[in-house]
């Protein structure tokens, strides 16, 4: 049982490790790893995302009760690491928000998927894809609505609502989303060639992103605020996902499937994201970078448990 589990989890993570080392090693240059994440994250993963959500039954899928039951977990996480980074490290306001968004922020896309995806099969994934269709907007917005609150040297709410507004019609995977939602709703038939070439590109999706995580994450070094880190690690692998899988499995009972996609997901370590929106402000990006390492690591044993615990 253990050794399949082993299986299932440690092949995606042997591909971020091919990354870290090709890069590392010079291999292959931190330029190509940008390039290639800038393939993955412009190109790639917004066609992942636009062929499932198009494809996506909606109305079977896209559950109140599998919402509450992950982003509940992750906003709650939020405030708790701004509390203790408050209290116990004395971190400023500002800094202890870009805490918290490690804490909420789950790398639902580039390991969410492809663990979800070899331990239960393509046909498991609806219900991550309907989560991810909110994920990023929702989860910015209430990080950036925070962070402006809370520092004291902030830009004005104007000018904070339009970059808001600006940043997710820039942003390839909202793009990505909002075009399969709407060809979702609509209807709109797309010819067999087109769907086709979508597919092929959806398909280097995953290991790609994945590749050039692994060469994007020797950038960081887990030497800054490790106490902050393991508070962080501890919020993202054991308390968000416990508390998902009480809600949605003892609370709303939902079914197998949708208990298994919102835990999954919920258990992931913190993306990449978390240190993007901590050096949007500058703030605490040692804790955050730290907290990426040391979550992706661990995540190796606790992504097996959390497969173990749901069967």
């Amino acid at each position: 049982m253990i050794i399949h589990l082993i299986e299932v989890v440690l092949p995606v993570f042997l591909v971020i490790g091919a990354g870290y080392l090709a890069v590392a090693t010079k291999l292959f240059t931190a330029d190509l790893s940008d390039g290639l994440m800038s393939f993955a994250q412009k190109f790639a993963v917004p066609s992942l995302l636009f062929i499932n959500i198009s494809r996506l039954d909606l109305g079977a899928y896209f559950d109140w009760r599998l919402m509450i039951s992950f982003y509940t977990g992750a906003i709650i996480a939020f405030f708790i690491a701004i509390a203790l980074a408050r209290t116990v490290f004395q971190r400023r306001p500002g800094d202890a928000v870009a805490v918290g968004f490690g804490a909420m922020f789950s790398n639902s896309l580039l390991l969410g998927i492809p663990i979800t995806e070899r331990a239960y099969g393509a046909g498991a994934l609806a219900p991550n894809f309907a989560i991810i269709s909110i994920h990023a907007p929702l989860l910015f917005t209430i990080g950036i609505v925070a962070m402006e609150t809370a520092r004291s040297d902030g830009r004005g709410w104007k000018s904070t609502s339009t970059a808001i507004v600006r940043s997710i019609f820039q942003n390839s995977l909202m793009i990505g989303i909002a075009l399969g939602v709407t060809v979702n709703l609509l209807g709109i038939p797309l010819h067999g060639t087109i769907t086709s070439a979508i597919d092929m590109i959806a398909r280097t999706a995953l290991p790609a992103a994945l590749f050039a995580l692994g060469g994007t994450l020797t950038r960081y070094q887990m030497r800054a605020s490790l106490g902050e880190a393991g508070m962080i690690t501890i919020l993202s692998l054991f308390f968000h996902p416990t508390l998902t899988w009480f809600l949605s499995s003892q609370v709303f009972d939902l079914s197998d499937g949708f208990v298994r996609s919102a835990v999954l997901t919920s258990a992931m370590a913190p993306g990449v994201n978390a240190y993007v929106f901590a050096s949007m402000y500058n703030r605490a990006k040692g804790a955050t970078a730290s907290a990426v390492l040391m979550a992706t690591a661990l995540s190796i044993v606790t992504i097996t448990f959390w497969l173990w615990f749901l069967g």
